[in-house]
Order: C-alpha cells, then structure tokens, then sequence
C-alpha cells in the first residue's frame, strides 16, 4: 500500500473539509494519503486496497447522496469483506442516523469500522470534530 486512499462527496464542502482532517491524521503517523471525489474513480479500483476513508454527508431523509455515492458503496459491498474502512460525514438534520445505516451496510458486507463507528458532526466541523477525523486519520494509518 504506497497511500491511503480517502474517497469523499461533499455538496457545502463540510465533509470535503473533514476529509483534509482525516489526511492530517494519516500524515501525522507517518503515512502518505491521497484525497479523491468519489468521480474521480471507480470502486473496483479499491479491491486491492486493505484500507480505506469514505466520506459522504446525510441527504434528503438522511441517506447517502444518490447519484455517485450510493452506486460507489453498492459496488464496494460487492467487495470489502476483510476490509478496514474510516468513514465519516457532515449532516444538518436529524441524528445521525444516514450513518448508522452505512456501518451496518459495510459491516454486513463483511467491513471492519474503524474506530467503531463513523466520525459525523452537525454542519461546519467544529475542533472537536477535526481531531476526531484526525484520530481517523491515525487509525487508517496504523491500519
């Protein structure tokens, strides 16, 4: 694994900004990452891949964005079983519940979540946000 690939979409930049935390974190602990949109490649570019980031924000009744997204993560369910995934996401309403769904998504497809659970924050990360992507970062990293 020569970079850890970190794989966002973002509508206001909020999860685009959480993404560069996630980078600050891997680069912290010694590790490259490269940033992309999720246009920028295909899921089955991942299947070598042991590690991951993915970032999408809640939209509409809190799901993932329906266009790019949600056909990415299908794909990669076909897939991930034995991976280690980050994710993590920005939202403006409800709980976080878009989230939940996704764990248990990568999760029955066989995933491991870092961390536990996907790092979300409500609208612009705040620095407590930050660090926790930060902290992503660093779990991808030792990954």
């Amino acid at each position: 694994m020569s970079e850890i690939k970190i794989i966002y979409w973002s509508q206001t930049g909020n999860t685009e900004i959480m993404a560069g935390a996630v980078e600050k974190g891997v680069k912290a602990a010694g590790k490259e990452a490269k940033i992309l949109t999720v246009g920028e490649l295909s899921a089955s570019e991942l299947k070598e891949e042991t590690v991951f980031a993915l970032g999408c924000p809640a939209m509409g009744a809190e799901e993932l964005e329906e266009s790019e997204m949600e056909p990415f993560v299908q794909e990669l369910e076909d897939f991930v079983s034995g991976k280690k995934l980050a994710l993590f996401g920005a939202y403006g309403w409800g709980d976080g519940q878009w989230m939940r769904n996704w764990e248990d998504r990568m999760k029955a497809a066989g995933a491991e979540i870092l961390g536990g659970e996907g790092v979300i924050c409500n609208e612009t990360p705040d620095d407590e946000a930050l660090a926790a992507c930060e902290q992503l970062g660093k779990l991808l990293a030792e990954a």
